[in-house]
């Protein structure tokens, strides 16, 4: 692999080498090969493989979970910073109503199988189980349950959070950069411990919205089921068209 002409340094040029192999061969959350093995496929040291694997997860395209490897990102580098992520209480402000959250429950909960793989850590590692009412002029709006990884945010706690946005604290107390928020959502019925306390009736049209919030390092950072009111909540998105 190594071209002893070129001036580019050689970790570098390893970077191009697997930079190729994720977006031509490989899927997202596929597993790289081990440090050990990269040195022995492409004849270089450690130290060349170390900091190749460092330059792409900088770029977004890969990342790491403690004890298990490095991984292909479902989002590559091409992602571009947010600089307005979705924000519920915000976003309430911006169109003049009083937004207010309600902490049902905070606890500190070991990763299970499906969030592990939505929030990329290990099976059994720690996370933050979050629950919250949020309104807006007093009106139930939104139901969510939110988990972060507490490895990343090992301090957080529910007094910060009955008092601060969860998005300024991660800027402030962590310096976490968001880079992107990945949503999905649709249609459903509100469920009888759903409805009661979003204030309606069991079987009145819901929104569900699936989120998953990138930072900087192309780390997922926050995974949040909400539930909606349909007759009080709008979601509005914007497309613009590519080159």
């Amino acid at each position: 692999m190594a071209d002893m002409s070129s001036t580019k340094p050689l970790y570098l040029q390893l970077v191009e080498t697997l930079e190729t192999e994720i977006r031509e061969k490989m899927e997202a959350n596929e597993k790289l090969l081990s440090e050990r093995e990269l040195t022995q496929v492409y004849g270089v040291s450690r130290i060349t493989v170390r900091l190749a694997l460092q330059e792409l997860e900088k770029r977004g395209l890969v990342y790491k979970v403690h004890g298990k490897g490095t991984f292909v990102s479902e989002v590559g580098h091409q992602a571009v910073d947010l600089s307005m992520t979705y924000s519920f209480t915000e976003q309430m402000r911006r169109v003049g109503r009083i937004p207010k959250t309600q902490i049902l429950s905070f606890e500190r909960v070991q990763a299970t199988e499906p969030l592990a793989q939505r929030l990329q850590v290990a099976i059994g590692d720690p996370i933050f189980e979050l629950e919250r009412l949020r309104l807006a002029d007093g009106i139930p709006m939104m139901l969510e349950r939110t988990y972060v990884p507490a490895l990343i945010f090992d301090s957080l706690s529910e007094k910060e959070l009955q008092t601060r946005p969860l998005y300024e604290i991660f800027a402030e107390d962590y310096d976490q950069v968001i880079r992107l928020a990945d949503e999905e959502f649709y249609a459903s019925i509100a469920l009888e411990n759903e409805a009661k306390f979003l204030g309606i009736h069991n079987g009145d049209a819901v929104l569900h919205l699936i989120r998953k919030t990138y930072n900087d390092k192309n780390r997922i950072i926050e995974y949040t089921f909400s539930i909606a009111r349909a007759d009080q909540f709008r979601y509005k998105i914007s497309h613009t068209r590519g080159e």
